[in-house]
């Protein structure tokens, strides 16, 4: 098979309908629009979320709360997840990114005490909950906050 002889599957592509041709064509004169009215205008039509005048949904809905904008997001880590490293190693959120550990590292690194260890490890971290310090502090590591 060669790129000159590729063709689309069975309906895979659809003409698009061409209004304002001609009567012959099905979509002469109005072009589908009806006569007159609002919705027959160029730029006719009503806004998006508009109820007829009613109070629209989003007006009736209660409001409240407020979303920080200066918040912080933080990367979280288990402590199950640094079971995975070998005794003696310096964990820093580099080597979190690097073995898969955490995608992305936002704002920090916080470590969340959900699991065991067993490991001597040295945490470096923005942010550790105290279960999680006492997890690796148990198993005879240290932990850093950076």
């Amino acid at each position: 098979m060669n790129l000159n002889e590729m063709k689309y599957n069975d309906g895979a592509r659809k003409d698009i309908k061409r209004l304002g041709r001609g009567q012959g064509s099905g979509q002469g004169k109005t072009a589908g629009k009806g006569h007159k009215g609002q919705n027959a205008r160029s730029g006719g039509g009503v806004a998006i979320g508009f109820e007829g005048g009613q109070t629209p949904f989003y007006k009736r809905m209660p409001k409240r709360g407020f979303t920080n904008f200066n918040r912080k997001e933080y990367a979280v880590v288990n402590v199950s997840t640094l079971e995975k490293f070998a005794d003696g190693t310096t964990v820093t959120p580099e080597l979190l990114k690097e073995c898969g550990a955490v995608k992305k590292q936002f704002d920090g690194i916080k470590v969340l005490g959900n699991g065991t260890l067993t490991k001597k490890l040295t945490v470096n971290c923005n942010k550790i909950s105290a279960s999680a310090k006492a997890a690796i502090e148990k198993a005879g590591g240290k932990v850093e906050v950076i």
